[in-house]
């Protein structure tokens, strides 16, 4: 018996061991990929692969518009336009802003709240239909309606720019505590071993600005037919409104919410430092 546990304890201690290895593993090809982008401009993302294969498998296409722009050759408008409607603090943050977690936390919180009130009071509303219903003769009863589930707006995550770009270089879309976990050390991975400079540069020519299109060069030529380094204000902000959701806003890419929205960006972008 003694035995049977002794050689449980030795195979459960190799696999901890073997799974501390491949964690170890993992975090040093992250650190590796990131201090090679300190001199070497990456050529793709793991958010573009996927879209690529997702465009592949659903489109029987790849629809991939990128053309890397030197730091110097993206618009300082746009450049500012994109700090300002992203990350305010990005010049002063060493990568997360925990403030800003914690008030999107407390949004999602009571927004779910909300829709467990409101599924609740529906479930409610629901059972009293079918009792009187139930109390009427069957001929009598009419078919009872479907009722919609309830809308509940989407919540921002409080993510930064760096951040944004941890999760796009390495990272899947799925939403769970390890995925956030790791997004958070390959942020200070960022923030450690490359400018704030370098981390805008590198995020500017990768971010999607549409389906298929990638990076401000591209964007840029896509929605106002010039290079990157010929934005201006006005067409910057646009760009930095479509940011967190460019698949919807390039479907409609002059309608009155992108208008009103940019304008406010504009306002903002004079009182952004750029590193």
């Amino acid at each position: 018996m003694k035995q049977a546990w002794a050689s449980t304890w030795r195979h459960l201690w190799r696999l901890l061991a073997l799974l501390a290895l491949s964690l170890f593993s993992l975090q040093l090809f992250f650190l590796l990929r990131v201090v090679a982008m300190t001199v070497v401009d990456p050529q793709s993302t793991t958010f573009q692969r996927s879209e690529a294969w997702r465009l592949l498998i659903e489109k029987h296409r790849i629809a991939w518009s990128q053309q890397w722009a030197d730091y110097e050759r993206i618009s300082p408008h746009l450049k500012r336009a994109v700090i300002a409607s992203e990350d305010a603090g990005f010049a002063e943050h060493s990568g997360i802003e925990w403030d800003a977690l914690e008030r999107a936390w407390e949004r999602n919180q009571k927004a779910e709240a909300r829709a467990a009130q409101i599924n609740a009071e529906m479930e409610r509303r629901a059972a009293r239909l079918a009792e009187r219903q139930g109390a009427r003769k069957p001929s009598a009863a009419p078919p009872p309606r479907a009722t919609p589930p309830p809308r509940v707006a989407k919540i921002v995550g409080g993510s930064t720019i760096t951040q944004q770009l941890a999760k796009n270089l390495f990272l899947g879309s799925e939403r769970n505590v390890a995925r956030k976990g790791q997004e958070f050390v390959i942020t200070y991975m960022l923030e450690s071993f490359l400018t704030k400079r370098r981390i805008l540069e590198i995020y500017l020519n990768n971010v999607e600005w549409g389906e298929g299109v990638f990076g401000a060069e591209a964007a840029a030529g896509h929605y106002f037919h010039v290079s990157a380094a010929a934005l201006g204000p006005s067409a910057s902000a646009r760009l930095a409104v479509m940011l967190p959701a460019p698949k919807r806003f390039e479907k409609r890419p002059n309608s009155a919410y992108v208008a009103g929205r940019a304008g406010t960006v504009m306002a903002r972008m004079g009182a952004v430092e750029l590193p």
